[in-house]
């Protein structure tokens, strides 16, 4: 459950050193729906939470979230109605309920079930014992008992205890215990004791005595469930009980339920019906249901470690804590509604002017003059107190002194009234100057109690606020937002850009000098400054909280403070110093906001003050606030920080000390807090996720922390928390947790992915590497095989040819004599010398192109046979098949085996007749054979040395897939055959296939039918 403190009220009193002031009240009711039933104790563990017993449930509260305890699994409380707790200085809780006792200390519960009857009330006394009072039901072992580890001593009769029963439970200072039932209250040592029995309790059957509270000076107080005379609030003195009376209070009056000394000895009281009464010293003060208490039936007190003093009722929880800023308004006595214009005279009276009222208030004492009734007039204007003690007050359109209770008007030299007063000052020669704003404005000056000189506008420009240097210039504050120096008849205005046409909204409100010479005015668009010549404006730039300013005054330490739009602003002195050499440096405010009682609002004439004690007095128009710097008691406790809760994908887990998330964990939600219940909507945090945040994460009053992006691993989360003065506790608290990874998260997988990685990379790396070396040892074999492929052209075609050329040129030269053959070889020399040197271009040429011609292979075959001697063989040539067209490169490669095969047979068979036939079929093949009569196997099994015919043929017909094979018998010739697959040497080979595959699919039978 979450609750958001709102100050309901506020309640007047006087503290110890009898200056006013003032407590926020809170309240949470039953009405409220926050209690299902009414609250009866109250207490503070050591670790900060406040626990509230109720009539049904237990609860924890930490300024903000309102929640049930829950015992531990396996374990209760001995009844759900609370009546009283104890929070023992170990940090453990004791709980008393309506059928036992319970102590809590986490994370165990532990039960005294043999304690019978209602727990009244526990006690840790000094020396650490745990006491507690009961009222038996069913046992008679004695009212008054004592914790003993896990058991329970009782006392009673027999022990020489004369109570079977007890109610109240205290130790005075001495070390004595207290106790009482119906009829009697006992003070016990441990071996002695002395009892008081009042004659009014005489057949008593109430409770008797309640409560009973030893006070710091020794004395003892008891209240009784009955009023009369020697009961109510008594006090024990010299073994004597006497009640407290003074003017405001007679406490035997008074029925008490419970009584409580807070940190300044002051005793509060709570009765039956009569809400609360605070004593300190002789004085009372009273708070009811009339000033905002949940109810007037009070039942317990406790006072928390920052000094906020909570009260159990019938009707809820209430909580005072003092304010900074305590206001000064019709509830206090101030017979005005509207507050004009404050004054705080040097004898200590404060002086408030409003309509039909000049109000004087010293202490609680407040004293008012009417209009009709001793005030000449209905409004108060301007108020000055002159350096005679004079009271010098703006009445309507006139100016009066106030002196011995009479007033005395101060008149124009024609006997005219002065004006309407909003603004007047004296200076050091005792001239007061006086501002009017009708029937025209003017700055009058007056002495000896005369007006002496004016200056009406536009000879003097128009002013609202008048204040006087120490080096008696008078200084104004003008409508135009601007300010104005008269010194020596000579007026200097000091215009700042930030100013407008004269206006209510630009106007100075207020104008004060410090006394370093500093002349500042309150405006709306900030502060306006001027020292020594030189200007400053400060605005929230610097720090301000809001640029609206209403007046301002300083304090006796030198700091100037502001009553602002929204709060009230403190600026030190040194930050002050800072900003007058540094115009743009961000300065180190101190901030009264409205949770600290400050209300303020504009007012027209003096709106700030500062009484001889100190105190600063503002008027706001419907009343006063004042504050005495001196007297604030700062926040010096960091707050106590607490992981509470953590959520995982909308999973609770307890904030243990760590916390193991399953895998997969996305959104993560952990719940923190921080126990300052001064004020906890200031209370600030900051946290960080140690492993993910690399810096502290504010986060203002927020009291979660998301994350939805964490990756598996070990975190530790921190948080630290300020109260709302800024004191950090820097130690705060930790959670350490874990997420667990998923398999593809392990680190053993996240291994094996690296591992794989590395393989992959090695891999590719080596495939890499083989690719080069494939393709350098691809390029070698190129050029090898180009090489090879050259030295068989060289071979076939121009080696060949030289050859016969050489044979020719041998055969003429064995003959020398016969001229017609030696022309003839010479003849068939020139023409094969020219077929060389056509082949030798036609192997230049086939390195940039085919060796052959784009004509059909036949038509090279034939040429080959043509260029052969006709004399040696008889040729024949045959072309079986449709001629195909061949691939270009099967084309050149079958056509060099079958040149080389009929240069063979011309050259070496020594047959007479060569055939040679072209085959294109389901495949292509060549046959040339001759009918040599000395031809064997032997001679074509490998080449004779220094000849590369036949292996040439062998390479050609393997590089394009053909099947070679050269046969030869002793007189039946050589054979040659070279066979290549149809699907390698004809172009058309792939249309024919998808032919084939149309056919087999029945496409071809489709449109045959068609057809």
């Amino acid at each position: 459950m979450w609750l958001l403190i709102s100050f309901t009220s506020k309640m007047m009193a006087l503290d110890p050193n009898n200056r006013i002031t003032q407590y926020a009240h809170s309240a949470w009711r039953l009405q409220d729906g926050l209690f299902s039933g009414a609250p009866h104790a109250i207490t503070q563990t050591k670790d900060g939470y406040v626990w509230i017993g109720t009539q049904n449930e237990l609860l924890r509260f930490d300024g903000v979230r309102l929640s049930k305890w829950e015992p531990p699994a396996g374990a209760q409380l001995p009844q759900s109605r609370i009546w009283t707790l104890l929070a023992s200085r170990d940090g453990s809780l004791w709980i008393g309920t309506d059928s036992g006792l319970a102590h809590w200390n986490k994370p165990e519960l532990i039960t005294f079930p043999k304690v019978d009857g209602h727990v009244n009330s526990m006690i840790e006394r000094q020396n650490g014992e745990i006491w507690f009072s009961r009222v038996q039901r069913f046992d008679q072992s004695g009212g008054i008992c004592k914790v003993l580890g896990e058991r329970i001593k009782c006392y009673r009769k027999p022990d020489g205890i004369p109570l079977d029963t007890a109610n109240a439970l205290a130790e005075d200072t001495s070390g004595n215990l207290w106790f009482g039932d119906s009829s009697i209250v006992v003070r016990w040592n441990g071996s002695s004791l002395r009892a008081f029995s009042p004659p009014a309790l005489k057949g008593n059957l109430s409770d008797g005595v309640t409560a009973i509270a030893g006070a710091p000076d020794g004395s003892v107080w008891l209240g009784f469930a009955i009023r009369g005379p020697g009961l109510g609030l008594q006090r024990v003195v010299n073994d004597v009980l006497t009640p407290f009376v003074t003017p405001e209070l007679d406490s035997s009056t008074l029925i008490v339920n419970t009584l409580f000394f807070d940190r300044q000895n002051c005793l509060w009281i709570g009765t039956e019906s009569q809400g609360i009464y605070r004593i300190h010293g002789r004085t009372v003060d009273h708070f009811g249901v009339s000033d905002g208490l949940s109810s007037n039936f009070v039942d317990a007190f406790y006072e928390d470690h920052e000094g906020d003093l909570w009260i159990a009722t019938s009707g809820g929880i209430d909580c005072f804590r003092d304010l900074r800023v305590a206001s000064f308004t019709g509830r206090e006595g101030l017979p005005m509604e509207e507050v004009d214009s404050v004054l705080a005279s040097r004898d200590g009276t404060v002086w408030a002017g409003g309509p039909e009222n000049l109000v004087s208030i010293r202490g609680r004492h407040v004293s008012s003059i009417q209009s009709h009734k001793g005030l000449p007039g209905n409004q108060v204007t301007s108020l000055l107190e002159d350096h005679a003690g004079r009271l010098w007050v703006g009445v309507d359109n006139s100016l009066f002194i106030y002196e011995e209770g009479k007033f005395r008007i101060v008149t124009k030299q024609d006997g005219s009234q002065v004006g309407f007063v909003v603004g007047i000052a004296e200076d050091r020669n005792q001239n007061v100057w006086v501002e009017t704003t009708g029937p025209r404005r003017c700055l009058v000056r007056i002495s000896n109690l005369k007006v002496q000189e004016e200056f009406p506008e536009p000879q003097m420009p128009a002013a609202r606020k008048l204040a006087v240097a120490q080096d008696g210039s008078l200084w104004l504050g003008l409508l135009s937002g601007d300010l104005a120096r008269l010194k020596a008849n000579e007026l200097d205005i000091f215009r700042f850009k930030n100013s407008s046409t004269p206006s209510m909204e630009s106007m100075v409100k207020e104008i004060f000098i410090t006394s370093d010479g500093a002349v500042f005015g309150a405006t709306s668009f900030g502060l306006i400054a001027w020292k020594n010549g030189t200007q400053r404006v400060l605005t929230t730039r610097n720090g301000l909280t809001c640029n609206a300013i209403y007046s301002l005054i300083a304090d006796n330490q030198g700091t100037l403070w502001l009553y602002t739009q929204c709060g009230l602003v403190g600026i030190p002195n040194a930050e002050l110093q800072k900003w007058w050499s540094e115009g743009d440096s961000s300065l180190q405010l101190y901030s009264v906001g409205a949770a600290d009682g400050a209300q303020p609002a504009f007012v027209p004439f003096e709106g700030a003050t500062k009484s001889p004690d100190g105190s600063l007095w503002f008027a706001n128009y419907s009343g006063l606030q004042t504050i005495n710097p001196a007297n604030i008691r700062g926040n010096p406790i960091p707050p106590p920080v607490h992981i509470e809760n953590v959520i995982a994908d909308h999973r609770n887990y307890p904030a243990s000390d760590t916390i193991a998330l399953p895998a997969n964990t996305i959104d993560l939600e952990i719940d923190y807090t921080a126990l300052s219940f001064a004020n906890p909507q200031k209370v600030a945090f900051r946290y960080k996720l140690e492993g993910r945040d690399k810096t502290w994460q504010g986060a203002g009053a927020r009291r979660q922390a998301f994350y939805n992006d964490l990756p598996p691993g070990h975190y530790q989360f921190r948080v630290i928390a300020s109260n709302n003065d800024g004191v950090w506790n820097e130690r705060g608290a930790m959670l350490a947790f874990s997420i667990a990874p998923t398999w593809y998260q392990t680190r053993a997988f996240q291994a094996a992915c690296v591992v794989l990685a590395a393989l992959i990379v090695w891999l590719i790396y080596r495939l890499r590497v083989r690719y080069v070396a494939k393709s350098i040892a691809a390029r070698f074999d190129e050029r090898l095989a180009e090489r090879t492929r050259i030295a068989r052209d060289l071979h076939d075609t121009l080696l060949q040819t030289i050859q016969g050329s050489k044979l020719v040129a041998d055969d003429a030269l064995d003959m020398p004599s016969e001229p017609i053959r030696m022309r003839k070889a010479l003849e068939q020399l020139s023409r094969w010398l020219q077929q060389a040197g056509q082949e030798g271009r036609a192997a230049l040429n086939s390195l940039r192109g085919p060796v052959t011609s784009a004509d059909d292979l036949s038509d090279a075959l034939k040429r080959a046979l043509e260029a052969t001697p006709h004399d040696s063989l008889a040729t024949t040539f045959s072309v079986h098949g449709n001629i195909r067209q061949l691939h270009p490169i099967v084309r050149d490669e079958v056509y060099r085996i079958g040149q080389e095969a009929i240069r063979n047979a011309h050259a070496h068979s020594g047959g007479t007749h060569l055939d040679v036939q072209l085959r294109y079929m389901d495949d292509l093949s060549l046959r040339i054979a001759d009918d040599g009569p000395s031809a064997t196997a032997s001679n074509f099994s490998e080449d004779k040395e220094g000849h590369y015919g036949l292996k040439g043929m062998r390479e050609r017909a393997s590089r394009i897939g053909a099947r070679l094979t050269i046969a030869g018998n002793a007189g039946c010739g050589t054979e040659v055959c070279v066979v290549v697959p149809g699907g390698i040497a004809f172009q058309d080979a792939g249309e024919s296939r998808r032919s084939w595959l149309k056919t087999l699919l029945g496409t071809g039978k489709s449109r045959r039918r068609k057809s």
